[in-house]
């Protein structure tokens, strides 16, 4: 089985950033909701990203953008790629496309819908699959996606515990960690980072 990426959200500061470097993660993303606690400003988001070791992805996470609003954050932090939570209209997809992870949330019931039109789009890139559910029913999950030919990126309600499991039946592309390696909403604990990474590759192996 191919390796799974990793991915951490919320990265804030240097010590996150850090964390995420060390335990060689694949990716790593700025949020650009001003609403949430892991907020970053681009101005600290592209600091941060200059930082970033080689081969190591940043991603901007971004909730309902305004797409003037969108532009200047990415003039001043042009990320490698947009995660794309809420908004589910064709403009602001086709606008931010098309290196896009396209949010989809496991309980809604459009689920099955939405997997089918994003897997249709040129301007999605891969499908994030926010899990809901606690615990969250996999096998259910693979039934829906079993058919989706694009990478497939879940996250949400993903813990220590539960990832391997999540990778043994879903089979994504790439996991997600953001609440399980903080300690606070915001505040991403490096130990906490290493044993993500190491339940995945775990997993893997």
């Amino acid at each position: 089985m191919a390796r799974t990426r990793i991915k951490i959200c919320g990265i804030r500061d240097d010590d996150a950033l850090l964390a995420a470097a060390e335990a060689g993660v694949d990716a790593v993303g700025f949020v650009f909701d001003a609403a949430s606690p892991r907020y970053v400003d681009p101005d600290t988001a592209f600091a941060l990203m200059s930082a970033l070791p080689p081969f190591m992805a940043s991603v901007a996470v971004v909730r309902d953008p305004d797409i003037d609003a969108f532009v200047e954050i990415e003039e001043t932090c042009p990320t490698m790629y947009i995660q794309l939570h809420g908004a589910d209209h064709d403009k602001i997809v086709k606008a931010l496309g098309p290196d896009l992870f396209k949010v989809v949330a496991s309980d809604s019931p459009t689920f099955a819908s939405d997997l089918e039109r994003w897997e249709r789009s040129e301007d999605v890139l891969a499908i994030f699959i926010e899990c809901q559910g606690s615990p969250v029913d996999w096998e259910g999950l693979a039934r829906h996606t079993d058919h989706v030919a694009k990478p497939l990126i879940l996250g949400g309600a993903l813990t220590v515990a539960s990832v391997a499991d999540a990778i043994r039946v879903v089979r994504p592309y790439a996991v997600d960690a953001s609440a399980c390696v903080e300690t606070s909403p915001g505040s991403i604990d490096a130990a906490m980072v290493e044993r993500f990474c190491a339940a995945v590759r775990s997993a893997d192996a």
